[in-house]
């Protein structure tokens, strides 16, 4: 099998990629969907601050497991000298890739000059490019949304700032900071990016399913396509399969692994409440699942977890013999 693309020197197996979301790229995550055919894995986001202040918290996210690779850790923060600083100390831990966050939307985030806040100073993006490539011995990527806002889409000139800096890949998200998740994700934007430079570009933004992502490659001619939502509770979309051809029974036997893989990984308090918003997921389209919901984001041991679904179980299974 040949690369789909390159990282700098490090071949990409496969074109989907799993978005670092905060609360659900941990690690049983990944592994599912690496195991689906996910090509490459982004941890959750740590902030600057947290690797520079020793929050073993922060350290925790940025756990992974060898069959993940190629790992990109991801970084947010809005000071030069602390994010490369503190790129310096997670370096050691052994990712393939470093990427900064340039598309946090969160206020607390982008508000303060992080994340989307920081295509508001494109020479700090420069600069901050600049020092990291000079320092660090792995490639350095970028994640991007078009701009602060409507009258600010400088998506192109911050992508040829990345590049002329060093950057080794841009994911861009195909919406301003303003939009957050909503509106229409623009692959036009995304496309122009990819026309304006050489290194390899991930396109992010409104897909929902199979012929989502293959209109996305054909639109934009991005060399790798990256799913955020539609993938918490369908990992599904890396076997390139559509919610309504997964079985029932492959739904119920994934979320008791699923769940398993959090219990063993976070311990069974934090596993099973971190758990909730996954399952919730996994059921959607199932029979009645709105009647299912409720009481599970209220479970507090994994046997409420597994009692309940297998109560949905037999009434499903009852109304369909009736």
């Amino acid at each position: 099998m040949n690369p789909s693309f390159f990282i700098q020197n490090i071949p990409i197996y496969g074109d989907l990629i799993l978005s670092p979301m905060a609360g659900f790229s941990d690690i049983p995550f990944r592994l599912i969907c690496r195991e689906f055919g996910m090509s490459m894995s982004y941890t959750e986001v740590v902030s600057m601050d947290g690797v520079l202040w020793k929050n073993p918290k922060t350290f925790k996210i940025l756990d992974f497991r060898p069959v993940e690779r190629p790992v990109t850790f991801q970084i947010l923060g809005n000071d030069e000298d602390k994010i490369t600083e503190a790129c310096r100390i997670i370096e050691p831990l052994g990712p393939d890739i470093i990427d900064v966050n340039m598309g946090c939307s969160v206020s607390d985030i982008a508000g303060k000059g992080a994340g989307a806040g920081l295509l508001k100073d494109t020479s700090k993006i420069g600069r901050i490019f600049s020092k990291l490539t000079k320092v660090l011995r792995v490639p350095v990527t970028g994640k991007i949304r078009l701009g602060w806002d409507n009258k600010s889409r400088n998506y192109l000139e911050v992508a040829r700032i990345l590049e002329d800096n060093g950057a080794s890949l841009i994911a861009v998200h195909g919406r301003t900071r303003s939009q957050f998740f909503f509106g229409k994700a623009d692959w036009d934007a995304i496309a122009e990016v990819k026309q304006a430079v050489k290194i390899p570009v991930i396109g992010n933004g409104d897909v929902k399913c199979v012929e989502d992502i293959e209109r996305i490659k054909r639109h934009t001619g991005c060399d790798g396509v990256m799913i955020g939502r539609a993938a918490i509770g369908h990992p599904w979309i890396f076997q390139y399969k559509d919610r309504n051809h997964v079985s029932f029974h492959e739904k119920i036997e994934l979320i008791k692994r699923h769940l398993s893989n959090m219990l063993e990984y976070y311990g069974q308090d934090v596993g099973v409440i971190l758990f909730r918003k996954h399952v919730i997921k996994y059921i959607m389209g199932m029979h009645n699942a709105t009647e299912l919901r409720p009481y599970l984001v209220k479970c507090t041991s994994s046997a409420e977890i597994l009692d309940l679904i297998a109560s949905h179980i037999d009434r499903i299974q009852k109304h369909e013999a009736a």
